[in-house]
């Protein structure tokens, strides 16, 4: 009986080395049609390696008896390999978490006016440090520096690639070598686990922290300021709120006492917007003109989040001491480059008519949906809805709450509606996750959340209906 088995092993392999002879040769599918359609495409070499890619698959499959591949069948699968290293590995996808300045899905969506602004840069040579009136070479924050001064009533300003530049930088001129004082209820933690004491310390700054957790009082800042001090920070709690048994030492305050003893009073106030966002229905939040009129020197924001810009940090007040910013070694290597200047010039142009902000600007759009706009929409949906999901689940509509996002107003949330995807089999958990992974598997990815045994789409940010639609019925056959 073993030598019956040996027998049939050599038999076997006997075959599949037949079968391997038989492949069609790299040179045979290049020749073809669909072989040079692949060139045409994406260039020899890349469609040269993909064949032998394919060719190697095939090979390993032989050892399974698959049918032996023709031609088109190899350069086929080479074309589907070279479509898939072919895209684009940041993609679009329908934000439909419940969250609108998502940070792992980009921030903000930025406007027409920036898009189209963003285009031309990069199409085109530009002015960026280069004065135009005079030949001269030119600095490129002048772009937007007197628009942020216009919109906010500061002094001067500074850009910088985000908002914990602008704070590393703001603290490597200001207080370097030198104790910043901080309440110990603000030393944040951020996503990627970006920490402020550790921002201080890259930035030569010795952190002095006073207060506890909940209660913070002027007190504390008096008595921590001696000579070795060079600044009082303020650090907004951007992702979490301390309640209940609370204190917290108002801005102006700070402000005071930082020019009674001649230090820098910084107000870092994270996402930063420049508008009273309770005219929309939101939670009122510190704008930077607050800031600025309670005394701050210098203010800290971001430009991606409830501003609804490109990505990027500003650092704003006094002229004697933004400019020394500017000139630092630092400033270098944190700078913004043409292409996020010129989004960022025509997203603040929009503010200067805030009668129509709402509507031009998609970041204040999204948040000032009502949940009877959203509902509406997800009524509209919901047949398409039903008819794409497989078997196993029942589609509803259901009230839900979004959120900000992006560390603004992390306990404030907005009425929504969602379209939902409720399983009907015992393993809901398993279901969930398949259904999850094959909306995210959509030539157009679409990413909910799982919530309360039900996936859920949450629909304030979907403005693209049409393209949502036309790829629903695609969603029931990856889900099979």
């Amino acid at each position: 009986m073993s030598g019956a088995r040996n027998s049939g092993t050599v038999s076997q392999v006997r075959h599949n080395t037949e079968e391997l002879q038989r492949l069609p040769s790299v040179d045979r599918v290049l020749q073809s049609q669909a072989g040079r359609s692949a060139i045409d495409r994406f260039g020899h070499t890349a469609t040269s390696n993909a064949i032998r890619g394919a060719l190697h698959r095939w090979r390993e499959r032989l050892a399974s008896e698959i049918a032996l591949p023709d031609v088109q069948a190899v350069a086929t699968e080479a074309v589907t390999m070279l479509e898939a290293a072919s895209m684009p590995s940041q993609r679009r996808v329908f934000n439909l978490t419940g969250t609108v300045l998502h940070t792992n899905l980009g921030r903000a969506v930025l406007p027409e006016e920036a898009v189209e602004a963003v285009v031309n840069a990069m199409r085109h040579p530009t002015s960026l440090e280069f004065a135009l009136d005079g030949g001269a070479r030119g600095e490129r924050d002048d772009h937007v520096r007197g628009l942020i001064c216009e919109l906010t009533g500061a002094e001067d300003a500074c850009l910088v690639n985000n908002n914990a530049a602008a704070v590393l930088l703001t603290l490597a001129t200001h207080a370097s070598g030198k104790e910043a004082i901080v309440s110990r209820g603000e030393l944040i933690e951020i996503g990627g686990a970006f920490r402020l004491p550790e921002i201080m310390k890259r930035a030569g700054a010795r952190l002095h922290e006073v207060g506890t957790t909940n209660r913070t009082h002027l007190r504390d800042f008096e008595e921590a300021i001696s000579g070795e001090t060079g600044a009082i920070l303020k650090a907004h709690t951007s992702n979490y709120a301390i309640q209940g048994f609370t204190a917290e030492v108002e801005p102006k305050h700070l402000a005071a006492l930082a020019s009674a003893s001649r230090i820098a009073f910084i107000d870092d106030l994270g996402s930063g917007t420049l508008v009273d966002l309770s005219r929309w229905g939101l939670k009122r939040e510190r704008t930077v003109q607050d800031a600025l009129k309670d005394g701050a020197d210098l203010v800290t924001f971001s430009g991606d989040k409830l501003l609804g810009g490109p990505q990027c940090g500003f650092i704003v007040g006094r002229k004697d001491l933004v400019r020394p910013c500017a000139k630092n070694h630092l400033k270098r290597t944190l700078r913004l480059d043409k292409i996020r200047l010129a989004a960022l010039e025509a997203v603040l142009k929009l503010y200067r008519d805030p009668d129509r902000l709402a509507q031009r600007l998609p970041t204040l759009h999204f948040f000032s949906r009502t949940q009877d706009e959203i509902r509406a929409q997800a009524e509209r949906l919901l047949t398409a809805w039903q008819a794409a999901l497989p078997e196993g689940f029942a589609a509803e509509r259901r009230n839900c709450a979004s959120q900000i996002g992006s560390g603004a107003m992390p306990v404030d949330t907005l009425p929504s509606a969602a379209l939902a995807a409720v399983p009907t089999s015992k393993r809901k958990g398993q279901a969930l996750d398949r259904l999850a992974a094959s909306l995210r598997a959509l030539p157009i990815p679409v990413i909910g959340r799982i919530n309360d045994n039900a996936l859920l789409l949450d629909l304030r940010c979907l403005t693209d209906e049409t393209g949502f639609l036309a790829q629903l019925p695609a969603l029931k056959e990856r889900a099979a």
